[in-house]
C-alpha cells in the first residue's frame, strides 16, 4: 500500500534560485528545500520502523538534521579558507 504522507517529488514546487556567490550568506540561504526535507523525513520514518502519527516530528527532525549538516559543512569550509 502506497502512503502519501510525504510530498512526492513530482508534486513539489521548484525551490527559488539561490543567490549568486554572496560571501555573506544567511541561514535562510542554507535552508533545505521541501524535497530534501521530505526525503530525509521518509528515511527517518522508515528507520524508526514506519510508526504512524509522527509525520510532523519526522519532518521537524529532518529539517533540524539537514540544517545541522549544512552548518557543519559551512563551518568546516570556513576553517579551511583561512
Amino acid at each position: 500500500m502506497k502512503h502519501k504522507r510525504f510530498p512526492q517529488p513530482e508534486t513539489l514546487a521548484a525551490a527559488p534560485p539561490a543567490p549568486n556567490g554572496d560571501a555573506n550568506q544567511t541561514e535562510h540561504d542554507f535552508a533545505p528545500c521541501a524535497e530534501e526535507v521530505a526525503r530525509k523525513a521518509y528515511f527517518i520514518y522508515r528507520n524508526e520502523g514506519s510508526p504512524q502519527g509522527r509525520e510532523v516530528q519526522h519532518w521537524l527532525d529532518a529539517e533540524a538534521r539537514l540544517l545541522k549538516e549544512r552548518n557543519q559543512t559551512r563551518t568546516h569550509e570556513a576553517h579551511h579558507r583561512k
